[in-house]
Formats: structure tokens, sequence, C-alpha cells
């Protein structure tokens, strides 16, 4: 009788994932969990958001409002204030009916994205520090991560920035899509006009699609948020990614959307209808009335996160880091080799102990670790008081 093989005989993951295993937010929050530690790590408010989008949320529930599948594009109301949200801010055009799709927040969007649009072989440009989704959605789709490294500007604490000349030379011809985020998780790098402009110019000449990750497009402190389907040339190739968790503070919800064309949208759907189907039914109801909240809320919310970033980043540069100011996003990255450390990883695993604080060493979001080992991330989304007893903690650095 033919003996069978054991299943144990090869790995069980997919060796595609081989290389990703818990991921590090997860492992940092179950620290600060542990040890009672501030959590400046994982990136979630510790407040909700506008007490009306939670209404709307639990009047869609008690009418039946998208307690049963909705629609597989998602729900109509929802689509439409997408698409007026894109028209109203920037100036894009999108038919709600055959131009937007909405997600299970913007996470799934952008593996959606990436498993419709590539396939085995093909190069992914992605810029590096990189959210860890990306590289897990390039391996899943059987792609090439091909990193560009953002770097600190010659000035001390200065923000990160794109060598555009870089860009151009890491294009070859097996390049099909890059993936862009801005303002950018975790150096919060806002990119400027001339940096867009310079990326559009690339992608026309060399006919690349390209995919962008705007979730933080309402948090931009310094500069203005300018969505790249905006300039010449690129609306017929990019895929838009937005989301409603970081604008409203309600991440668990996990409502995103993809706009783009006809074409790329259906691409993209017939990914997203094999992964979650449909999701957050009532939830997408109330974000469809979240979008449409007056233009004090969203300038509220700025000028808020704003104070708490320049709160944080003062008592961090008081604990003897180097602090590089953020453009945008509710994160800052620090450089700890100015008070002589130099391994992010250690630094972070002994800092709950340490002082009671946790944050996360950016090297993990680099193929180049040795780029990212001395920077670290502290998320600043959090409450005063909270924010001001991590400052007193951080004093004994």
């Amino acid at each position: 009788m033919a003996r069978m093989t054991s299943p144990a005989s090869r790995p069980l993951l997919n060796r595609r994932l081989a290389e990703f295993g818990t991921t590090i937010f997860a492992e940092m929050s179950a620290l600060a969990l542990r040890t009672g530690a501030i959590n400046l790590g994982q990136g979630f408010p510790d407040t909700d958001g506008p007490e009306e989008v939670r209404e709307a949320a639990v009047r869609a529930l008690r009418d039946g409002r998208g307690n049963q599948y909705p629609p597989g594009p998602g729900v109509p109301e929802l689509r439409t204030a997408i698409s007026a949200h894109q028209e109203r801010r920037y100036g894009l055009s999108y038919d709600p009916d055959t131009e937007v799709l909405v997600t299970a927040g913007a996470t799934e969007a952008i593996a959606a994205s990436l498993l419709a649009l590539v396939e085995p072989g093909d190069e992914v440009i992605a810029l590096e520090p990189y959210y860890d989704s990306y590289a897990a959605s390039i391996a899943l789709a059987g792609g090439a991560r091909v990193p560009v490294t953002l770097r600190p500007s010659g000035d001390v604490g200065g923000g990160f920035h794109l060598d555009l000349d870089e860009l151009r030379r890491a294009v070859t011809d097996r390049t099909r899509l890059l993936l862009l985020n801005t303002p950018h998780n975790p150096t919060g790098t806002v990119l400027t006009r001339e940096e867009l402009a310079g990326i559009a110019e690339l992608a026309v000449e060399r006919d690349l699609l390209v995919v962008t990750d705007e979730v933080y497009e309402h948090l931009v402190f310094d500069g203005e948020h300018l969505p790249l389907a905006s300039f010449p040339g690129m609306r017929e190739r990019t895929v838009t990614i937005s989301s409603a968790g970081k604008t409203f503070s309600f991440t668990g919800w996990k409502v995103g959307w993809v706009t783009g064309t006809p074409e790329l949208v259906t691409a993209v759907r017939s990914a997203k209808q094999f992964l979650t189907y449909v999701s957050a039914g009532p939830f997408q109801y109330a974000v469809a009335e979240a979008l449409a909240l007056p233009e004090s809320y969203f300038t509220g919310l700025r000028e808020d996160l704003r104070a708490k970033r320049d709160l944080l980043a003062a008592g961090l540069a008081e604990a003897g880091l180097t602090v590089h100011r953020p453009a945008g996003t509710y994160f800052i990255t620090t450089d700890i080799r100015s008070i002589g450390e130099s391994d992010g990883f250690a630094f972070c695993r002994a800092l709950p102990e340490r002082i009671g604080v946790v944050a996360i060493p950016n090297a993990v979001f680099y193929d180049h670790r040795d780029e990212g080992a001395p920077f670290v991330r502290f998320a600043f989304c959090k409450r005063i008081p909270v924010l001001d007893d991590a400052v007193s903690r951080l004093k004994r650095l």
C-alpha cells in the first residue's frame, strides 16, 4: 500500500507569506497591555469620533439599513458622498455608479488593487519605509517589491524627502506599478507639488499604473494634500484609496474606498468580491453623512492634531531624541542616535519596562533594515492628558 505524504512535509504557510509573522503592531500593543505602558505605538485614537456620526450608525441599524448584504460596490448613498467629496475637495469628477468602490478599509483596497493589477514577476515600486501590509499584498500577488527610500533632509530634525532620480533609476522594463502613500506613514512626509509632478511625468513616460494610499488626506499640517490623480495624464492610470478611519476616528468600522476609471475600478472589484464580498453595511450610511460634515469639523480635527503633534514633539526633543517634524499623519519619527542608541527594535522592546511608553521601530517598514535601524515612531492621536503623562515619562530618558 502506498504511503501517504504527511501534510507537514512542507511548511504549512504559503511561501509567499513566509517572511511575514505577527505584525509589529500586535506585538507592541500586547507589550503595552502586559506592562501597563502608554501605547503610542499603534495608530488608533483613544476617543470616538463625532457623536452625530455614531448616532447615524445607530439609526441605520435600527432602521434596518445595511443589516443584510449591501450592494457589492457599496451603498449608493456612500458612493455618491465619496464622489461629491472628491469633486468638492479636489475638482476630481467620478461617476458614483462606475468609478467608486467601497471596501473593508484601505487595507482591503490595497490588497484588492495589487491582486487585481499585478501578476507574478511584475515589479512594484514602494516608498520605503512602507506600511507593512504593502509588502504582504505585493507578495500575495506574486510581485517583486522594489523599495525607493525616503531619507531625512540635510537639516537636523528636518522632514523626509523623495529622490526623484532614485525613483527613476528604480523603474525597469518589468515595472508594472508605483505604490505611493501621501501623507506618508510612518515618516509624516507630504509629497510636494514638484515631487508629484515628477512622479506623474515618469508614470506617463513609462506607462505605469499607480496606486495611491491617501488615508491621511485630511491630516496635513504643513503644505497641502494634492491627489496624484489630479495631475496631467494620471486620472486614467491611478487607483486612489482613502478611508473613514483616520478622518473620523472610527478605525474599527473599516470603511474604505477606491476611485478610478471604470476599467480600473472593475478590475479591483473583481478581486475584492472574493475577499470580503461586502462589509460594514450600517456603517456605510454613517460614513456617507460624515463626509458631508461642515468644513469646521475638518479644520478642528486638523488643529487639534497639530497641537498634539507639537506637544509630543517638544517632549521627545526635551528627552534628547532628534525629532523629524511630520508635515502630516499622526505619527512622529525620531532618531535615537542622539541619546546613544542605534537599534530601534531593542530600544522599543525595552522602553515599556524602562519608562512605561510603547513605540514602534521603523526598521520593520524597511527592506534596507540598516537604513531604518535608528528610527522610532510615536503616535500622537491620543488625549492630551495621555500625551502629558507620556511626555513626563519620556523625561526619564
